[in-house]
């Protein structure tokens, strides 16, 4: 999102109160007096299309839930609204942009689906439905279904410049624009005070050791994935046999539903590479990975991203593999405490599925085995082995040594907390603000004043 004076990397649309705020659902705002009094008014042209004083009143609504946060001066104000009138417009020259474009497409079930999580998660805290309906009708809504239809044509509008922006990456139109320095420093200036407090953090490296399994388990794994794959091929429905035979608890119920997924995205190469190399509709013959052998089916693909379903079948293990990997864990540890290098250790032993390292994590935010672990333990030092658990096997669990590298007191957030968080969030700004300044050069764009 395009917006110097604040970092919104994601733009929330809740209800205010539970974190952010819901547009204003009529033009009229209620005056000093009770009455309704008339505000909109035309502030920008983008094309053939107006975009009102009303709009920005809903985009402050947004971004500062209940007013809670709003510049205290005549002139912060002023400039506030017109960093938002300038959002409005980019936003709408790149939904114009995706309206021209007849390859671009947004499905009224995806919609439907995004609409459908946002009013789940906005309700869900509310203690009661009158609670919520109160909510609403503050916000200028008379009914939840008007607010679920204003909030259909944000997500509508939301998801085509998605699809514009991701296609402009598969072209290579978006080229990659660095902020420097100075750029970084001066944001974190000028926005440190809307950063929340900083709690108390750790960092620390980690090595994991998982059960290994023996080659006949397998063999037989891959056995079970291969005649899962001919009946699909026959013409089996591939999300009926995720139901039935995948061993992934986190998609399994969905129907092997991973979602969209770019490259890069964390995944393991195995599995990438064989996702992107697929038509959709075709299944890939077993891919191995450190979890077991998948069967992957593109639903939808489109440049840099695609859309997957997998089954996972993974090898049967038993005991004497947990135990394994329990000594394996010790010895470790063993080793630490009489000198050898953690960081050498890791290289050769640690889980590659896991990460190595974590740096500046909410202590409070641990789990709780993690939490119990590093209580007490100073920078420098190694935790003792515990048990990281795997839900519904035991015998999957995995075992786990920690060393402490930074232990940091609660505070107010320092540059370096953030500085790859506004560098990350200035890049994705330069660079479609680069591309939208070319949609701008093309487009009629009128701003008045007053």
């Amino acid at each position: 999102m395009i917006l110097g004076s604040r970092i919104l990397l994601v733009a929330a649309l809740l209800l205010p109160g539970s974190g952010a705020a819901i547009g204003l659902g009529a033009q009229q705002r209620t005056g000093a007096g009770g009455d309704s009094v008339v505000v909109d008014r035309i502030v920008a042209v983008v094309g053939s299309k107006a975009i009102l004083a009303s709009h920005i009143e809903e985009r402050l609504l947004q971004e500062f839930p209940q007013g809670k946060g709003l510049p205290g001066t005549p002139d912060s104000l002023k400039a506030l609204k017109k960093d938002l009138l300038r959002l409005l417009i980019n936003e709408e020259l790149m939904v114009q942009e995706a309206g021209r474009d007849t390859t671009i497409k947004v499905l009224d079930d995806d919609v439907t689906k995004s609409v459908d999580a946002l009013i789940k998660s906005t309700r869900a805290k509310y203690p009661s439905e009158d609670a919520y309906r109160r909510d609403i009708r503050t916000s200028g809504f008379e009914t939840p279904d008007e607010y679920r239809s204003w909030l259909t044509e944000q997500q509508r509008r939301a998801l085509l410049r998605r699809e514009l922006l991701s296609k402009q990456r598969g072209k290579g139109s978006l080229k990659p624009v660095s902020p420097t320095e100075k750029e970084i420093r001066d944001y974190y200036e000028r926005n440190k005070r809307y950063f929340p407090p900083r709690g108390s953090t750790i960092s620390f490296q980690q090595i994991i050791t998982q059960p290994p399994a023996k080659a006949e388990a397998k063999a037989r794994a891959y056995a079970i994935a291969d005649s899962i794959l001919t009946e699909l091929r026959k013409g089996g429905d591939f999300a009926a046999a995720a139901k039935r035979f995948s061993m992934d608890p986190g998609s399994k119920e969905a129907g092997g539903e991973l979602g969209w997924m770019r490259r890069g995205q964390n995944l393991d190469q195995h599995f990438e590479d064989a996702a992107f190399s697929l038509r959709p509709g075709v299944v890939s013959d077993p891919v191995e990975t450190a979890f077991g052998y998948h069967l992957i089916q593109v639903e939808r693909s489109q440049p840099a991203e695609v859309q997957v379903r997998h089954i996972l079948i993974m090898p049967v293990l038993d005991s004497t593999d947990a135990d394994s990997a329990a000594r394996v864990a010790r010895n470790i540890h063993d080793a630490i405490e009489h000198g050898a290098s953690f960081d050498s250790l890791q290289r050769i032993w640690h889980d590659k599925t896991e990460e190595k390292e974590l740096v500046g994590f909410p202590f409070d935010s641990l789990p709780a085995s993690y939490h119990d672990a590093l209580e007490g333990v100073a920078v420098g030092k190694i935790s003792l082995v515990f048990l990281l658990p795997a839900p519904g096997d035991p015998l999957r669990s995995k075992r786990v040594i920690l060393k402490v590298t930074e232990l940091l007191p609660a505070g107010p957030v320092r540059y370096e907390d953030v500085k790859e968080q506004i560098r990350s969030g200035l890049s994705e700004e330069l660079t479609q603000q680069r591309y939208i300044d070319k949609l701008r050069a093309a487009t009629l764009v009128e701003v008045r004043s007053g």
